[in-house]
């Protein structure tokens, strides 16, 4: 089964627009690592969140024994959110289905070294595309709407990723 780690800036971006449930529409089990969800005490963020914690069936914690290993892969001296969603990944990179992990984050770092272990890497954008794809009660134009409101609520994009990611919904 894959496993989705999720990043704060994902938490963040769907959780400051209400639309965390849209993390239903992947085939696998979520992770939200507990440092990841102490870095998202920002309402309406943290409210949402709480909230899908408590009516999901969504994950907190990651392979221990992962962590120093993902500590020095990024250089960190602390056991932070990226830390966390990097040891999941590196957890899976030991198994023979490395395919069987994915990442959600906006943070080109957590996004790149992900990537180069093997995750497959998508952001929040790329979760409504999904979303959109995978749920018949999601239209294209509502998720172009909620494309649009995350854009309003911080994780700006430029017009051609904003028009790239609406453009993909539409598809």
């Amino acid at each position: 089964m894959t496993r989705i780690y999720l990043g704060p800036t994902a938490v963040y971006s769907l959780g400051q627009v209400g639309e965390l449930s849209l993390l239903e529409a992947f085939d696998g089990d979520v992770v939200i690592p507990d440092p990841v969800v102490e870095a998202v005490p920002v309402e309406p963020t943290a409210t949402n969140l709480s909230e899908f914690l408590a009516g999901g069936d969504v994950e907190t914690t990651v392979d221990e024994g992962q962590i120093e290993r993902a500590r020095s892969v990024l250089g960190e001296k602390d056991i932070g959110a990226a830390v966390t969603v990097l040891a999941g990944v590196l957890a899976h990179r030991d198994q023979s289905d490395r395919s069987a992990v994915a990442v959600v984050s906006e943070d080109r770092t957590v996004r790149r070294t992900a990537q180069g272990l093997g995750a497959e890497v998508t952001s929040s954008f790329g979760v409504v595309v999904r979303a959109a794809i995978e749920d018949k009660y999601l239209s294209p134009t509502q998720a172009k709407r909620i494309v649009r409101r995350i854009d309003q609520h911080g994780m700006h994009l430029t017009g051609e990723l904003r028009e790239r990611a609406v453009g993909e919904v539409a598809e």
